[in-house]
């Protein structure tokens, strides 16, 4: 069964020493905005990095990250489920049911808006990406002493936050379900911290909140990340070069005060609160949730 209650969620996690995204034609270079030296990690990223986890942990998903064309992996589905349309052996896989798909294959043809919508991730802070080189493990030659160079960027550290939203009417067509939510809640926690690669090991999820609103509400609050600010412990700003010098979460906090506002003016329609949350990350302005929601906050600490 479709779900049935909208869901808005922030997710923030950092990282330190890598490749948030690189851009494949700008050599691989961080994402990043010129003008206000804020790094970038597409929608597209964020959605892989909670697929790769899936695959993981077993569940099934129609993008599986093999080289096939897509007529063979139609056919496995539809003959390991059993079905005979490309539209009911995508139903089997969650992330077309969460993400979407668009499908054309033959007489068959159709597309799914999906009921999860990631916007793009922006840092809290300024940063700045870092060229560094080294050498290969070969050289260009034999009985050559001189060995080739490569060349790579990594973000010394960055404090990464992204909003997405659970449309309960898209999921009437994809037939995603309340527990299809619940795995996507704990893949995109837990997927940062398995992206253990070379250019992305250093990834570590550090809050991620999600609200449900009653049966029947048809509004938002829209980009919760834009209602988070990064200050310093004593609750000032960050000064440009002290955000660009910022290399851990010692010496800075959370402040969610905004965020929190925009959650308890919308508290009639709201049916609960889930917050995780690292507690290496210091929040403020979470109070005033737990006076008011009490049962109705989770609060998980990992």
């Amino acid at each position: 069964m479709a779900f049935e209650k909208r869901r808005e969620m922030v997710f923030v996690y950092s990282v330190k020493d890598a490749n948030p995204n690189g851009d494949p034609l700008n050599a691989n270079h961080p994402r990043f905005d010129e003008d206000s030296g804020q790094i970038l990690v597409s929608d597209v990223r964020i959605k892989r990095t909670i697929r790769d986890q899936w695959i993981r942990q077993g569940k099934e998903v129609f993008v599986d990250g093999k080289p096939k064309t897509l007529k063979t992996r139609i056919d496995e589905l539809k003959k390991q489920f059993n079905v005979n349309t490309g539209k009911e052996a995508l139903a089997q896989c969650i992330d077309a049911r969460l993400f979407g798909v668009t499908f054309a294959l033959g007489k068959e043809s159709f597309s799914w808006t999906g009921p999860v919508q990631w916007k793009w991730g922006r840092s809290l802070h300024r940063a700045k990406a870092e060229m560094v080189q080294g050498t290969a493990a070969f050289s260009t030659k034999d009985e050559s002493d001189q060995r080739s160079f490569r060349n790579e960027y990594i973000v010394p550290f960055v404090l990464l936050a992204s909003y997405a939203i659970a449309n309960q009417f898209a999921s009437e067509e994809t037939g995603a379900m309340d527990e299809d939510l619940d795995d996507h809640f704990e893949a995109a926690w837990t997927g940062p911290e398995n992206l253990i690669t070379r250019s992305k090991v250093g990834h570590k999820s550090r809050l991620f909140m999600e609200v449900t609103y009653k049966k029947g509400f048809e509004g938002a609050i829209g980009p919760m990340d834009e209602k988070i600010a990064l200050t310093k412990t004593d609750g000032s700003g960050l000064e440009e070069d002290e955000e660009l010098a910022l290399r851990s979460l010692q010496t800075v906090v959370l402040d969610v005060s905004p965020l929190s506002e925009s959650v308890l003016a919308h508290k009639g329609q709201i049916e609960k609160v889930r917050l995780r949350w690292d507690p290496e990350l210091k929040i403020k302005g979470l109070e005033t949730l737990k006076e008011t929601f009490g049962a109705n906050l989770e609060i998980e600490k990992r």
